[in-house]
Order: C-alpha cells, then structure tokens, then sequence
C-alpha cells in the first residue's frame, strides 16, 4: 500500500509537470504567432503625396500620379530620350513615378550639418522624415523613445547618389563613406532617434521593404524589440536605372504599370518611401496607441536554380504564400483581396497570376472570388518601397471598406488563364466583400535578385466597448500649442493643421489640444493659440499660418534653462484644495495616499478625509493639520510633474515646503519627512504658539506699513513678505481686527492665517 501511495504522488507530480510544460510551450507558440499591429503609418510617394490620407485620396479618386521627368537633378532632359531603344545613354519613356521633393531636406532638425547633409543619400534623409513621422502619427514623442529597443528595418534597392556626389565640387569632409552606405540607411535612424533594438538594412531588390516587414514581425515576436519601424525607400538621383531598363526592353513606354492588362508593355520606375510603426497587438493595447490593421503572418523565399536569375518563378511564388497562410494560421478562402506585386510585365503577371490562382483561387465560391490590384497602376514601381506601398494600400481600404480600381486594364491580359481559379482584377472601386469575418488581404513582392515575401495584412480587431464617458466640459478658454525648429517650420505646422481642421470637423477642440500639448515634440519655436471655442481657435491657427499678430496668439523661442520646484510656506492652502486631482490624477492620489500613511502613525488623522472634508475631520484651521497637508499636496504635485516628464534641476522651500523639498530631493525618506512635518507642527501649535495672531494682505509692503502705522507697530508688526503684493502681519487680534476692517473697506484682499 506504501509503494501504491508513492506512486501516486509520483504521477500526480508527473501530470503537474506535464501541464506546467504544456501551458509553457502553448506560451511561447503563442506569444510566436502573436498578431503584430500597425500602430501608424508614414509616406512620400508620387504626386506629391507626403501623407497616409493623401495616398487614400489618390487610390479613391483612380489618380495617376506618374508625370514628367524632374527638371531639378540636373539630368540633361534635352539628350535622355529617344524612341529606340539601342541607342546609348538614353531611354525611350519620358515618364515615371518622382517625389518632387527628394532634393530638400532640414539637416538642422535632426542636428546635422550643411555639408553632410549634402554627402547623405537622399534615402536615409527621408527615412529620418518619415520615421519621425511615424512616431508622431502613433501619438509618441519621438524624444521619448530614446534608449528604447526600437528597431529600424529598413529596405532598399541601392543607391545611385554616389555618383552625383563625387561629380560635385563641394568638399564634403570625410562624410561621403556613411552618408552612401546601405548599413547607414538604418544605422543613422537608430543613431538620430537613439533606438538601441536592432538596425537592420535590407537589399532585395523589390521584395526589400516587405522582406523588412518580415523581418521586424519575427524580431517583435521574438522579444528583440519592443517597437520596431520597418518600411522601404527609393530615390533615383540619376536616370541610369532608365537606361539601363531600356537596353533591357524591360520598360513601359507611357511611364505606366498596366498590371494584369492586355496591352501590358513594361514596369514603369518610380521613387517613394513608406514607414510603418509595428508593436505586439497586446503591447499596443496596453499603452493605449492607435491599432489601424494587425500582420497575421509574414514568409519570404528564394527562387532558387531557375530558369534565369531574374526571372521570376511560380513555384516559389506559391510556396510563399502557402507559408505565409500557414505562419498567419489561415487558409487561402479566409483571404479577400491580393495586392500584387503586379508589374506590368508580359512575363511577371502571367507567372504571378499562375500562382494566385493555384492557391488563393482554388475553392472559392464563384460569386466571391479573390479581388486583384496593384498600387503600381496608380504610382508607378516604387522598387525598394514597393511592398509597403502595398501594405499601406490594403491597410487603407480595409479601414475605408472598398478596395480602389487598378488602373490601365482596358481587357485583362489573354496570357493568363482566368479560368483555372477564381480571381478577378479590380477594374472598377468595388465595396469590400462581406464575409462575417475580419477583413484580409494578402500583399505580394519579388525581387529580381529572386527573392519573395508574402504578407497577411488584417482588419484591426475591434475593441472592447470603453465605458460611457461623461460629458467633457471645455474650459472657457482653451489653449492649442504648437512647436517647430523655425519660424518657417511653425507656420507650416499651424497651416497644415489649419488645412486639416477645415476640412475634418470631427476633432473635438479638446481633445486637438491634448494631442498637441502631449503627443507631439516640444520644440524650439513656440506659438500658443488660445480661444473659446473653434472659430476663435482657427482664427488664431491663421494668424500664426501668417506670420502675424493677434489678441490670443502667442509666439516666442524656448529659452534655455533648468527647471526648478519652489515650495511654499503656510498660506497656500484653501478649502478644497487637491480634491479635483485626487479624482483626476491616478498619480496624485497614489502619492497622496502614501503620503497619507506615513502621516498617521504621527497624526491619528487621515490625509484624505481632512482634505476632502469628512465629517469629523480636523480643521484646516489647525496649524498641526495644515502643515501636514500643504507637505503632502506639494510632494504629491512634484510626483504628478514628474510623471510628464518635467524633473526638476533644483527645489527650494520655505517652513513645511523645506520639508517637501528635501523630501522630493531624497534627502529625507516619505517617512522620515512625515515625522520631522508632523510633529514641528505639533510643537508650533502646543509650545510656541501665543495668543496673537496672523493675516495674510495682499498689498505691497510699503503700503502695509503704512496701515500698520495707524494701529501702533507696537501692537502689530510685519511677519513675513512673500511676494510683490503678499504680506503677512502678526500682532494682538484686536489691532489685527481693526487692519482687517480698513483693508475689507478700502477692496483690498485680506486673509487670517491659522
């Protein structure tokens, strides 16, 4: 029976274990499938779109923003063209996808100098815009993540600015190595914003951004950052990639990516970058930032020993996208829409089609089939940036419920068999399909280098109801805050808000305040725009917009200098006092209520219910009561400054603010503070106290003893001066009684202090 019972303890102990290991590696699959969220989303891509909503405006409306080539390069436009195609240095299409503003940037905004910024590649001038952008957008400081592990994955195809450097005349002084290197493309971001997670740079030729997607889900689920941006980026500084694609035939002779099309003739080259800002979806919710679509499941492959090695393969296509499905924990019929990497070539989209259909189109009802586009149609093939165009694309249209037309298809391309699956272009702005579950779509890219990354991009899973607000009540006046490095920089960051109000009007003037004052930088350049209500706000936006000057704006440059905390002595107190913070501030009330324990053992009262009050309570009138308070209301308000951000270089103090002074400074413990406040107070109020009395006046001390005088200095004398009009007098309460009288009928404030 002995050897029975040990065995059962035996198993019993086994089966623990067994679970115990069970739920520990169901967490750690878990926590490796995790959805990733896109917390914000950044931009420059053709047709001077510099915004997420921009790029939407473009994709609803069926812009084209392919055009001309830049007259700002110094490319000799006069000689670059001609119709055939062997002729050399020259290029038979007069169009492409540009930024026209790749050739500006503001070094001094990211503490560089003129000259380096002149050695630097275009891309990673723009990788810094964007990814501060970025930041902003997911309503962080950019400042603020500094020291954090944040990584940068950044992809590329290349760099063609060397070339334009080393012909320059400038002496740029040692920085052409980092300012042309691909690892510097993620490295200077990492540098600038001081993110310490991994800085990783991607060249896979076209699949490089979305092959950087890849890279930053694996590592946000791996633990190796807690943030992580990850886009791509491409800038053709010289037209030799037009050349070189036109000795190939390989380009579209309008400029245009007619994906899937009939008379699909060639890629069209374009210039853009895209950021995404990625965190765990639990992370996300935990720190309150926007969730705008989770990444279901990511996989990147390699074509291997094809049949050329730039030629794409189908395949390997497939196998990458069954991977992706399996990463995502999906089946192809879960999935509404594809993003194609989508071209425009006469042997990519056959071959590309081919896989679609082998996969996604295959057991799909014939009145729901998968829905075909490219954003290449709209921009052109923004090479390095490609992918993410597309993430951003299908993120947008979830969000919206419409997936955009794909431009240039007058009759899908005969060299695909429709007919194998059930996959259809999307020639017209078609609603969103319905389907009882989350919104997906898969998004495709391939790298000549032979490289291909598949990605499950998903609706943003729908909150838990938050619970019913109370009404917000907006203050009579309310301040909007603005900053930029420069003048010019304020009044372009007050005309776009301007713009953007004008247009939106759903954002609460409230809450526009609060997203200023605490998501966005504080920088050099100040303008402070106060009103009543929005017209007057706007008002004082357009002022600022102009340069000019009104009743209610405010503008200047930050000074430089360290903050200091001053505390007050006995005077400061009024009934009521911290009761609106102990209900607003979790910090506040946390620090009162420690405050309000170490207190105790010295008082017998509570901190909390002579605040608020209580019946029963002490007076505040009491000088063993109000010291003890005052204390811990300045203590717990240095908590509250400290908690957004603002620490001070130095306190000072004066009687119990002394106290809290070096109690914030760490000289003294919360305890030991607490028993020096507690029982001065008690000796003040036990053993010194006399029989006199004290009034607070509030003129200055000149006229004071000029009214003292009439009651006799003997009698009543100055007991302190703290500040330009704030007097304290000290004397017998009927002398005191008499000052108080003169003071009441001539309009002056006075106050008896405890």
């Amino acid at each position: 029976m002995a050897n029975e019972a040990k065995l059962r303890e035996y198993l019993k102990k086994v089966t623990t274990d067994l679970d115990e290991a069970y739920r520990r590696l169901q967490g750690i699959e878990d926590q490796a499938r995790e959805p990733i969220a896109i917390v914000a989303m950044s931009c420059r891509f053709p047709g001077d779109i510099r915004t997420p909503e921009e790029l939407w405006r473009l994709l609803a409306a069926g812009g084209d923003a392919v055009a001309e080539f830049p007259d700002d390069r110094g490319w000799d436009l006069q000689n670059l063209f001609d119709s055939d195609p062997d002729t050399p240095d020259t290029t038979y299409t007069r169009e492409g996808g540009f930024l026209g503003d790749a050739t500006r940037f503001d070094p001094a905004f990211f503490g560089i100098s003129p000259r380096e910024a002149l050695a630097m590649d275009p891309q990673q001038r723009l990788l810094l815009e964007t990814g501060w952008e970025a930041f902003e957008r997911a309503g962080i400081d950019p400042v603020s993540v500094r020291g954090s592990q944040t990584g940068v994955f950044a992809g590329t195809n290349a760099s063609d600015y060397l070339s334009v450097a080393l012909d320059a005349a400038e002496d740029f002084g040692g920085h052409l190595g980092t300012g042309n290197s691909a690892s510097v493309l993620s490295g200077r971001v990492s540098y600038v914003f001081g993110l310490e997670g991994p800085a990783v740079t991607v060249d896979t030729a076209c699949s490089a951004s979305l092959v950087a997607l890849h890279l930053a889900v694996q590592a946000l689920r791996l633990g190796e950052c807690s943030l992580a941006l990850a886009g791509g980026v491409h800038v053709m500084s010289t037209p030799g990639l037009f050349v070189e694609f036109s000795r190939q035939r390989g380009l579209s002779r309008d400029g245009r990516c007619k994906a899937f099309a009939a008379d699909a003739d060639g890629f069209g080259p374009a210039e853009g970058v895209g950021v995404l800002l990625l965190e765990r979806l639990s992370d996300a919710r935990k720190n309150g930032h926007p969730v705008l679509a989770v990444v279901r499941g990511t996989a990147i492959n390699q074509d291997g020993a094809s049949n050329g090695l730039t030629a794409p393969n189908g395949p390997s296509q497939q196998r990458v996208i069954r991977r992706a499905l399996t990463n995502a924990r999906l089946s192809a019929a879960d999935v509404d829409v594809i993003e194609a990497h989508g071209t425009g070539t006469a042997l990519g989209d056959p071959i590309e089609a081919q896989a679609l259909l082998a996969t996604y189109g295959q057991n799909r009802p014939a009145d729901q089939p998968l829905l075909l586009g490219s954003v290449k149609s709209n921009i052109g093939h923004t090479q390095g940036a490609a992918g993410i165009a597309g993430v951003m694309k299908m993120v947008l249209a979830m969000r919206h419920g419409v997936v955009p037309e794909s431009l240039h298809i007058a009759e899908p391309s005969p060299h695909i068999d429709w007919a194998a699956g059930s996959v259809s272009p999307v020639r017209e702005a078609t609603t969103w399909p319905e389907t009882g579950r989350p919104r997906r779509a898969g998004v495709s890219a391939f790298g000549f280098s032979g490289t291909n990354a598949h990605a499950i991009i998903e609706q943003a899973p729908a909150e838990e109801p938050a619970p019913a607000e109370e009404p917000v009540t907006t203050p009579g006046v309310l301040p909007w805050v603005l900053s930029g490095k420069n003048p010019a920089a304020l009044r372009d960051q007050a005309a776009k808000l301007l713009a953007r109000l004008e247009t939106d009007a759903g954002p609460r003037p409230a809450d526009v305040g609060h997203s200023l004052a605490l998501t966005r930088s504080a920088l050099e350049r100040r303008a402070v725009v106060v009103g009543a209500d929005r017209e007057e706000l706007l008002a004082g936006l357009g002022v600022v917009a102009g340069e000019g000057m009104a009743p209610g704006v405010v503008q200047g440059s930050v000074v430089g200098g360290q903050v200091a905390f001053v505390f007050p002595g006995q005077g400061s107190q009024w009934v009521g006092m911290a009761v609106g913070l102990l209900d607003a501030s979790p910090v506040f009330a946390a620090r009162m209520g420690e405050c309000g324990a170490a207190l105790a053992e010295f008082t017998g009262w509570s901190l909390v219910d002579v605040v608020r009050g209580v019946e029963g309570a002490p007076s505040l009138e009491r000088v063993d009561v109000v010291q003890p308070v005052l204390f811990s209301v300045m203590v717990s308000l240095a908590e509250l400054w400290r908690s957004v951000g603002v620490r001070p270089s130095a306190v000072v103090g004066h009687s119990q603010g002394e106290i809290a002074a070096a109690c914030v400074a760490g000289v003294l413990s919360l305890r030991d503070a607490a028993r020096v406040v507690a029982l001065r107070s008690q000796v003040i109020g036990r053993v010194l106290a006399g029989r006199g009395g004290m009034v607070s006046v509030a003129l200055p001390v000149v006229e004071v003893r000029e009214r003292i005088a009439v009651w006799g200095e003997e009698r009543v004398s100055v007991a302190a001066v703290n500040g330009p009009s704030s007097v304290v007098v000290s004397g017998e309460p009927g002398a005191l009684d008499g000052l108080v009288a003169s003071c009441e009928a001539d309009g002056v404030r006075v106050r008896r202090v405890p």
